[in-house]
Parts: C-alpha cells; sequence; structure tokens
C-alpha cells in the first residue's frame, strides 16, 4: 500500500466535507483509546447540516471509539468536538444528549416485553410534557406509516430488520441535531439491508443529519453525499461519497474485504 493519500476538496466545495452547507459537527485533532493507549491517532472530520457522513474502515481502525467519543461515553485525551460551535468534550452523555446528539447502537436495543409504541415513547424520555410525546410519536408514524401498524405488538416479536426501523423511530423522538448510527445493517439479510438503507434516505429526506458508520462499504458510500475512510486511527483519505467509492486506494485497501460487502445494494 501507497503512503496517505491528502485529502483533496472538491474545488466548488469551499470545505473538507465536500459541500456547501455548513458543518453541524466538527472534529479537530481527536485523540482517544483505553487504558492508556490511543486508539484515535488525531481524527479531524467534519459533517454538513442536512447530509448523510458514511465512515467506514477495516477493523480496529477507530470507528466504534469515534462514536463512544462524540456520545460523551469516552473522554478523549486531544482534540475538539464541536456541534453547532459548542465543544463536547467533558460533558456528559445525558448532556450531549440533550444537546441533539443521538445514538443508534449497533445491538438491538429494544425492550423484548414492550409494545412497539412503548419503546418509541421511550426515546422521548427526557421530555417531560406528556402532549409533546404524543405529537413526536404521531409524527414518527407519519415518516414510518409501516411502524404505526406495529405499534401493540411486542418488540420481541419483531424481525431484526423491523427492531432496526423501531430503533431509527425511537432515536427521532427527540428531534436529534445529529443522528449517529453505528453499524445499522450488521447481521441483516440482503433484502432487509435495502429497506433499513431506505430508512436511512428517509429520514435524512425529512430534515435529519446522519453519521453513518457502516462496515457494508459500498452501500454506505452509495447513500451518502460525503465518506470518510479510517485506517489505524487516522483519516486514510476523504471526500464525496462517489469519490471516495471510486478511488482505485480504496479498492486496494478495503472493498475487498469489507465483511457483508455482498450485501450492497
Amino acid at each position: 500500500m501507497t503512503g496517505p493519500v491528502p485529502e483533496t476538496p472538491d474545488p466548488a466545495a469551499g470545505s473538507a466535507t465536500s459541500t456547501t452547507a455548513r458543518s453541524v459537527l466538527t472534529i479537530e485533532g481527536l485523540v482517544a483509546g483505553y487504558g492508556g493507549g490511543d486508539v484515535l491517532r488525531g481524527v479531524s472530520l467534519e459533517v454538513a447540516e442536512g447530509g448523510i457522513t458514511c465512515v467506514v474502515g477495516p477493523n480496529g481502525a477507530g470507528k466504534s471509539t469515534l462514536m463512544a467519543s462524540i456520545s460523551g461515553l469516552l473522554r478523549p485525551r486531544l482534540g475538539s468536538i464541536t456541534l453547532d460551535g459548542e465543544n463536547l468534550v467533558g460533558k456528559s452523555p445525558r448532556q450531549i444528549l440533550r444537546l441533539g446528539v443521538v445514538q443508534v447502537p449497533q445491538n438491538h436495543s429494544l425492550f423484548r416485553d414492550m409494545t412497539v409504541r412503548e419503546n418509541i415513547e421511550l426515546g422521548g424520555y427526557i421530555i417531560t410534557d406528556r402532549s409533546l410525546t404524543a405529537r413526536r410519536v404521531d409524527s414518527v408514524f407519519d415518516l414510518f406509516p409501516q411502524i404505526a401498524g406495529w405499534a401493540g405488538s411486542k418488540a420481541g416479536s419483531l424481525s431484526g430488520g423491523q427492531q432496526r426501523l423501531v430503533e431509527f423511530a425511537r432515536a427521532l423522538m427527540l428531534e436529534p441535531r445529529l443522528l449517529m448510527l453505528d453499524e445499522p445493517s450488521m447481521g441483516l439479510a440482503p433484502k432487509i439491508v435495502r429497506t433499513v438503507f431506505d430508512a436511512i434516505r428517509q429520514m435524512n429526506s425529512g430534515g435529519s443529519t446522519i453519521l453513518l458508520v457502516e462496515q457494508n462499504a459500498r452501500a454506505g458510500l452509495r447513500l451518502s453525499g460525503h465518506g470518510v475512510v479510517m485506517e489505524s486511527g487516522r483519516v486514510r483519505l476523504s471526500g464525496t461519497g462517489r469519490e471516495v467509492l471510486e478511488n482505485p486506494e480504496i479498492g486496494a485497501l478495503y472493498l475487498g474485504g469489507v465483511p457483508g460487502e455482498r450485501q450492497a445494494g
């Protein structure tokens, strides 16, 4: 493999995110890890307002550590993370949630013995106005009518793909400023993966700014306006989703060895 490829923004863009949109999230020089070992080694990236930014990379690249740092589960050793100009470093996960950063974790997280409606309502647990909670539920059902049909069903009776859609719906209850999706296609059959990615498009069309970490590189990059490739705790390259997908460096580095890549749709 050749040396690092410098980031080369689109000349028409005016920002490292290859977009004219302003950045909701800006990360600069992030260094973070566990037990004294650095996993992230100077990561810098931006997430453009109203877009989908997809982060891909091999296992161990630091993608999960990046998500944990943004959500406040891990405190970085160096660097900054700002949301609309406000520094998130040092804030608790609850404070960051209140600022509008909501994450859908990789592992299924619904309460299986509760109904779909009850699970979705829990997404608004910091909302004290019950009438507002009800209106938010109605808005979610308007966006995902199929979920409304499952409202009275136990969450545990749903398939893995259906549960993922309910998790998306639950995350929208707080009308997040930034919606983070951690490996949403993990463990799903190809047909269900397409349904999940259609739902991501739908949320983005509804106004959600999305940071997507995805092991299915082809599908994730095709979906996204901005792509970031991480390798060994650093940003290997970035550009539009298409630029990253078509870069020959990525073909050699990554696309041949993506777990589940054959699921790309």
